[in-house]
C-alpha cells in the first residue's frame, strides 16, 4: 500500500462523510464489498453485524446518516498495511473509532471493518 494513496483515500473518505454525501462515500467501495460493524446489528437489525453489496450498505448508511444529522469525523492518523489501510478518527461526541479497509485490485474497498471505543 502506497502511503500517498492511503492519505488521499483517508482525506476524501473523511470529507465525504462530513459532507453526508452518500454517493461520494460509496464511490470508495467495490459493488460487492462487505462491511462489518457492531452498529449494523443495532441500526440495520442484522445480527451478524455484516452486510454485503452496495444496496444493503447504502440502506444502512442512509438510515445511520438520518439518525446522526450532526455527524462529523476528525481524522487522527492513517495506518498502512499490506493491501489495507486503517483510519483512526474521532466521531461525533469525541468517540474514538478505527476502520480497517482491505482493497481489491482496482484500489476500491473490498472489505471494511469498523471498531468503536467502549
Amino acid at each position: 500500500m502506497e502511503p500517498a494513496f492511503a492519505h488521499r483515500f483517508a482525506a476524501d473518505w473523511i470529507d465525504a462523510w462530513n459532507a453526508h454525501d452518500l454517493e461520494r462515500i460509496l464511490a470508495h467501495y467495490q459493488d460487492d464489498f462487505e462491511m462489518s460493524s457492531p452498529k449494523i446489528a443495532q441500526i440495520a437489525s442484522e445480527p451478524s453485524g455484516t452486510l454485503r453489496g452496495k444496496p444493503a450498505v447504502r440502506a444502512y448508511w442512509q438510515k445511520a446518516l438520518a439518525l446522526a444529522p450532526d455527524l462529523k469525523f476528525e481524522l487522527l492518523t492513517v495506518l498502512v498495511g499490506v493491501g489495507s489501510v486503517t483510519l483512526y478518527y474521532k466521531g461525533t461526541q469525541g468517540r474514538l473509532a478505527a476502520e480497517v479497509f482491505h482493497f481489491g485490485p482496482h484500489q476500491k474497498v473490498a472489505r471494511a471493518f469498523a471498531h468503536y471505543a467502549v
